[in-house]
């Protein structure tokens, strides 16, 4: 296991989110992670927290990641991380977003605000003198790459069948395309679950970053009507890192809809 190689998964985690028209996430719902690497078990934790935001005048909900290494990992390479994300939830685009995070005694933060109407984002460092740098914001509705993977409950996918999608790292746009792979049964703390097996590949451009270097990144989606989140998984020639649904909270009753309804029991999820 290498240093770098965990800094990457943990990031790709924790990043925050860009959404389409109808979010995945619900006011109230709560999703905890337990993330293994190689052959560390217990590496890290991720929590990811959505909930109303009422100091504006339009409705809004606020998603934050916390990311943090654990056990043998934090001995080896502290590391913690928060993202906050801050949706219109009349169009479910995303208003504003920051992040930060601290490995050792390196620190590092931005903020990105968007212009959907003039198709550009703003790109900021932590203090005043870092001036918003613009992004310019291609065709479509861009998300992060853990988010969208997230957003993909929401989708009607069968094996075989395909989906593209727009990703933001951190200031650079990737083009996917999300294949449908196979279902498959995961077994979790949770219960074991029915799962659709979602693979995201450039295709479309010449690949590049983490998809140039081989890496393979896949998602587990729950089969039963909340479809959940049950593991994702990026691959590495030298390490697997794996995050495994432990902890769901349901989102408020009053805000679920059709694709993420409450259920109190996430054992009996297969089918």
């Amino acid at each position: 296991m290498t240093r770098s190689l965990l800094i990457l998964f943990l990031a790709l985690i924790a990043l925050p989110a860009i959404a389409d028209t109808k979010l995945a996430v619900r006011d109230g719902e709560m999703f905890t992670f337990k993330v293994s690497w190689a052959v560390v078990a217990g590496a890290g934790e991720i929590k990811i927290t959505a909930n109303h935001d009422s100091s504006g005048a339009a409705p809004r909900l606020r998603v934050t990641t916390t990311t943090a290494t654990r056990g043998f990992a934090r001995w080896l390479l502290p590391f913690d991380a928060k993202a906050t994300s801050l949706f219109d939830l009349r169009t479910g685009r995303l208003l504003a977003l920051s992040e930060s995070s601290d490995q050792r005694s390196k620190h590092h933060e931005h903020s990105v605000t968007f212009d959907y109407p003039a198709m550009q984002a703003h790109y900021a460092g932590p203090t005043a003198a870092d001036k918003p740098r613009p992004l310019p914001l291609p065709a479509g509705e861009p998300m992060d790459l853990i988010t969208q993977l997230v957003q993909t409950r929401s989708w009607e996918l069968k094996p075989g069948e395909k989906r593209d999608a727009l990703v933001l790292f951190d200031d650079e746009f990737y083009e996917l395309t999300i294949h449908a792979a196979r279902f498959e049964d995961v077994q979790t703390s949770l219960g074991l679950f029915k799962t659709l097996v979602l693979e995201p590949r450039m295709e479309k451009t010449p690949p590049k970053g983490m998809f140039k270097k081989g890496s393979t990144v896949r998602v587990w989606i729950s089969q039963d009507e909340r479809r959940l989140p049950v593991k994702f998984e990026v691959e590495f020639k030298i390490g697997t890192g794996v995050a495994t649904l432990t902890g769901y909270q349901p989102p408020t009753p009053t805000t679920a809809t059709v694709g993420t309804p409450a259920a109190p029991d996430a054992k009996n999820s297969r089918p």
